[in-house]
């Protein structure tokens, strides 16, 4: 695979709302991550959050056991979750703020005001091997603490661009995807690797995917949403295109 080879995460959390949405068994996020991996999708990603509300402790044992590409867990920075982690030892944490309230992760991680808290959460991760990345906003201050406090990684947060580009507000847009340029450029400057992801559909993706820095997009509720009519297999080879074409 090329230096130039843009990574696709697909976030399967989605498929997990679906099925507690009737309390049953289906539909099955791990037939999902499967499905998700033979049409072409680079690893899987999911979110355990506190409350449950979607993926469960048994779907990540059950990804732990079935996938064949790397898994990017998904956590909040708590004692509960860094305890699952370190069991797992998953190819790839990723640091995001969580609050119980809200419907989707809303912000970046506050990574310069908790940089102490936040080093000595990730040192025992970074010690049994997982990539540590941290999602955050397109903001210099946020990406040099991340820097300081030893992650490998940053997911840079695409929603504010997306949700302009989806409201019409395309001054905005240009304003967010520009800092969205920047701040690639200035965190691989630093030697962090860059993801990037939140929001993204296929009306957004190609500017970002552009970027020669990014090495990872993770995209979720878009392709849940649009397997519905296409199904799953479409969905993510139609987004897989869009983002080859951007790098070509």
């Amino acid at each position: 695979m090329s230096d130039n080879h843009l990574r696709l995460g697909v976030n399967i959390d989605h498929v997990a709302t679906v099925r507690n949405a009737r309390g049953g068994a289906y539909p099955d996020p791990l037939r999902a991550a499967k499905l998700a991996e033979e049409a072409g999708a680079d690893g899987i990603t999911a979110h355990l959050r506190e409350d449950r509300r979607h993926i469960s402790d048994a779907d990540i044992d059950g990804l732990m056991e079935v996938l064949s590409v790397p898994l990017n867990f998904e956590m909040a920075a708590t004692e509960e979750m860094q305890k699952i982690a370190l069991r797992h030892k998953p190819h790839a944490v990723c640091i995001v703020p969580e609050k119980r309230e809200e419907r989707t992760t809303e912000g970046g991680l506050e990574v310069a005001r908790e940089e102490n808290k936040l080093a000595h959460f990730i040192a025992p991760l970074r010690d049994v091997g997982c990539r540590v990345s941290i999602f955050i906003a397109a903001d210099q201050r946020q990406i040099e603490a991340a820097h300081r406090i030893g992650a490998e990684v940053i997911e840079l947060h695409t929603g504010a661009y997306c949700d302009a580009h989806a409201e019409g507000r395309m001054e905005e847009a240009a304003r967010e995807l520009e800092a969205l340029r920047t701040m690639s450029s200035f965190a691989h400057s630093l030697g962090l690797e860059v993801h990037a992801g939140h929001g993204l559909t296929y009306d957004t993706v190609q500017p970002v995917a552009a970027f020669p820095e990014v090495k990872e997009l993770n995209i979720g509720h878009f392709l849940i949403g649009e397997s519905i009519f296409l199904g799953l297999t479409p969905a993510i080879q139609q987004m897989r295109r869009l983002m080859d074409e951007a790098r070509a």
